[in-house]
């Protein structure tokens, strides 16, 4: 067991893992179902030219209400289920990851850099085809006319069921005429150019924050409360460091481009630096309180999946 100050970590050795597999996957589908729609914001803003359709956050989510219901803004929401897989695999490899490091180094920056960077590596390959798909169909509202691939008008007319998964395979069909296999991971570099280093910044600075947090507060403050707000400060330190890529992986997998580079160089001349911060706040407003749901689940998850021995043995 390694200490941070006097934020105690939880380390794999110490889970019961079927405990932990068990209130992961409910954990992790109550937070995505809870900050899609800034995810479907977020997505839109960084794909529209300039201003065309939404002025800010606020906007957008006002005119896709509007426009196109609650519904509008869980668009692709079935398919983006499908990440759950992709969640799993990346708390497994964060935590397999720091043990594995923990034989060489007692440095706790080092593996949150490095177990962070590789689980993210690992959830990204099984991600970005679902992301490939989802994103499209979060464009089909409002956003349709900036994406390649269009659902059937007849898909939308139908029952429940049936646009659901109509759509989807409308869209995957059309995905792989046009591109092949390859399509799916059109993007697959950019995604792990944004995500690598925003998984591999966002530990450190998380167990940074929160060494920082406990010095300046009292003693008897609980741990899941300094760890409830190291998070969102991490989340939001990462988001702007890494936001750049983000806007041009969002333009390559909606906009079928092949070239990052160019994507890069496009913005730059049609929209200026500036162009780099499209979809921050959106970013921020969702990565804000994901953080915090986020740590304080995980942290309460490792807590409650402890092995039965450890649980009055230690102050955690």
């Amino acid at each position: 067991m390694q200490e941070k100050r006097n934020i105690r970590i939880i380390e794999w050795e110490d889970l019961d893992k079927r405990k932990f597999y068990s209130f992961g996957v409910f954990m992790t589908m109550t937070i995505r179902a809870s900050l899609y729609p800034a995810t479907l914001i977020r997505t839109r803003l960084q794909v529209q030219r300039g201003k065309s359709l939404y002025n800010g956050t606020f906007d957008a989510f006002v005119k896709i209400l509007r426009a196109e219901g609650v519904r509008g803004l869980y668009r692709g929401f079935m398919v983006n289920t499908f990440t759950l897989i992709s969640g799993q695999a990346y708390i497994t490899t964060y935590e397999l990851v720091r043990k594995y490091l923990s034989n060489y180094s007692s440095s706790n920056t080092l593996k949150s850099l490095v177990a962070g960077g590789s689980a993210s590596l690992v959830a990204q390959s099984i991600t970005v085809p679902i992301d490939v798909v989802a994103q499209q169909l979060m464009m089909q509202g409002q956003g349709q006319h900036l994406t390649r691939f269009k659902v059937k008008p007849r898909m939308m007319v139908a029952a429940k069921q049936h646009v659901t998964f109509g759509q989807t395979r409308d869209i995957i069909v059309q995905i792989f005429a046009a591109d092949g296999f390859r399509g799916f991971y059109r993007g697959y570099m950019a995604s792990l150019l944004t995500y690598i280093p925003n998984s591999a910044v966002w530990w450190p600075f998380y167990h940074f924050y929160a060494e920082q947090l406990s010095k300046l507060a009292p003693s008897e403050c609980p741990h899941l409360i300094l760890q409830g707000v190291a998070g969102p400060l991490a989340a939001a330190t990462a988001s702007t460091l890494t936001n750049p890529m983000d806007v041009v992986r969002a333009r390559v997998q909606v906009e079928g481009r092949t070239s990052i580079i160019e994507t890069f160089k496009q913005l730059l001349v049609e929209e200026g630096a500036w162009g780099m911060t499209k979809g921050l706040s959106a970013r921020i407003i969702s990565s804000t309180p994901t953080a915090v749901v986020m740590v304080m689940g995980y942290e309460t998850l490792k807590k409650l999946s402890l092995r039965p021995e450890l649980v009055d043995s230690r102050h955690w």
